[in-house]
Parts: structure tokens; C-alpha cells; sequence
């Protein structure tokens, strides 16, 4: 639990290095994802892991290149909050996309959840609209459609969610990188940030995490992960001076504790059916009396 609290931690501090660097938002993915994919690969030489290759793999690592990117790209065009909320709302679309590609038509838990996110979602673009962060709140929720990727795709038979992150990243920070040197400031406190997005906010946040979900419990996991969508724009607030306007947290509110109550739900219905299933075995498998 205290791996994943800290990978929590270290995510939320996204929104707030990206507003202080002042590059492009694809220079500064380009160069922590060049930095995390660095950290990553010491993690695996140390624990002498290798890297799986197969196309499962491949489309996590093109799910994670496009959450990274346009993350870094709505955070430069809306507010921190808009941007890690709007987000956040990956699991309505792993909830449509596995109706859509897969058939598995949602319940009426998945329903309500779909509901209650877009009303949600509805706030966040009435702001954009009065705000002029239109632009910014749809690139954050195709950030959210990618992410839905990465849920997807690394929990199959064949998935490995370390070895996704790390050819992801690379990738990403190969093909983004170069445009560093178009920026012009260069001075330490960037550098500095930049260099804590790499091995804070992507290396070692994704290490921790995939480190702590092992043996959390999927309600404690929700509800740890669900700190970042509020720690993010607190601390943009708070050192960087960005306010966020009613409507949004109004949206911001009701997000999160719809997906929040929507993952405890899940989790605990899950475990409810595993329990009963447990006790039909036991009792087929005692002796006659």
C-alpha cells in the first residue's frame, strides 16, 4: 500500500513540472520519457528482468506513448485539473470500448458510472467553452481513451505492464526529444524539473506502482489512485498559483467520486462471488455427515 501511495504521490506531481518548464509540451514528454525509460531500464538490469516483446505488449507501449503525450499537451492547454480529471475518466471508455470491440455489454453499475462521469465531463467543456480551454479539456479526454488502452491491454494473458512502459517510453522519448533543441532556456531550476518529471513522475511512478499493485487490494488500490486527480491540482495551486473555477470543481467532484464509488462497487461484488464460489466447493467437497 505504501508503493502505491507514493506512485500516487509521484503522478501528481505531473501537472505541476509541466507548467513551470517553459517548452513545448512535446519537448518536455520527449525528455522525461526519455529519463523514465532510462530509469525503468536500470530497474530492470537490477532485478534482471527482461523485456517481452509481442503485440500485446506493443499496443500498451502506443497507449502509453499517447497518454504521456497528450497529458502533456492539455496540461499546456487547460488547467492541471481539467487535465488529470478529464483523465481520470479512463474507465467509462474501457467500459465502452470492451462493448464496442468485445461485445461484453455493461451492467447497469457500469451504466450509472457512464452517466454520472459524463454529466461530470458535460461541467468540464461548459468551463472550456467560457474559459477558452475547450481545445485543452478534449485533448485530456483522448489522453483518458489511451489510458483506457493501457488498462486493456496489460491485463491479458500475454500483457507485461513494465516492459509496455519502458518501450513506450522510449519510443516516445526518441521521437520527441530532438525538439528539445529548439527550446532557448535552459537554466537549472528547468533542467531540474525536467529531470524530476523523468524519475519522479514517470520512472519511478510506474515502478512503485507496479511494485504495490501486487499485493494490494484492488478497493485499497482505487482508493489510493484516486488521491492523484486531487493532489495534482492542489499543488499547481499551491506553487504555481493556478485557480481552478467552480464549474470544474463542481465536474472535478463528481468525476472522482463516481468512478472512486464505481471501483469499490466492482471490487467488492467481485469478491462477493468469489466468496460464495468458495463455499459451494467447500460444501460439494465435504464428506457425507
Amino acid at each position: 500500500m505504501l508503493c502505491v501511495f507514493l506512485a500516487s504521490v509521484c503522478f501528481s506531481t505531473g501537472g505541476l513540472f509541466i507548467k513551470i518548464v517553459p517548452w513545448s509540451a512535446l519537448a518536455i514528454n520527449g525528455a522525461r520519457n526519455l529519463i523514465g525509460s532510462a530509469v525503468i531500464g536500470l530497474y530492470l538490469l537490477l532485478t534482471r528482468r527482461k523485456v517481452i516483446w509481442n503485440r500485446r505488449v506493443l499496443i500498451g507501449a502506443l497507449s502509453m506513448i499517447g497518454v504521456t503525450t497528450l497529458f502533456a499537451v492539455s496540461n499546456k492547454l487547460t488547467t492541471a485539473a481539467n487535465a488529470i480529471v478529464l483523465q481520470f475518466t479512463a474507465p467509462v471508455f474501457v467500459i465502452l470500448l470492451m462493448a464496442v470491440l468485445y461485445g461484453q455489454k455493461p451492467g447497469k453499475a457500469d451504466l450509472a458510472a457512464c452517466a454520472a462521469v459524463l454529466l461530470g465531463v458535460v461541467l468540464f467543456f461548459v468551463d472550456g467553452i467560457q474559459a477558452g480551454n475547450l481545445a485543452g479539456n478534449v485533448t485530456a479526454v483522448l489522453s483518458g481513451v489511451c489510458y483506457a488502452g493501457v488498462f486493456m491491454m496489460n491485463t491479458g494473458k500475454d500483457a507485461d505492464a513494465v516492459s509496455s512502459c519502458f518501450i513506450g517510453q522510449l519510443a516516445a522519448g526518441l521521437l520527441f526529444t530532438p525538439l528539445c533543441f529548439r527550446e532557448t532556456v535552459f537554466s537549472a531550476p528547468v533542467l531540474a524539473a525536467v529531470a524530476a518529471l523523468g524519475v519522479i513522475q514517470v520512472g519511478g511512478a510506474y515502478i512503485l506502482f507496479s511494485i504495490g499493485i501486487r499485493r494490494t487490494p484492488p478497493v485499497t488500490a482505487s482508493l489510493i489512485a484516486g488521491m492523484e486527480p486531487i493532489l495534482n491540482p492542489l499543488l499547481v495551486a499551491a506553487f504555481y498559483g493556478e485557480a481552478v473555477s467552480p464549474l470544474s470543481v463542481a465536474g472535478s467532484v463528481i468525476v472522482v467520486a463516481s468512478i472512486l464509488v464505481y471501483n469499490v462497487y466492482i471490487a467488492k461484488t467481485q469478491e462477493s462471488r468469489q466468496g460464495n464460489t468458495a463455499g459451494n466447493e467447500s460444501r460439494k467437497e465435504a464428506p457425507a455427515g
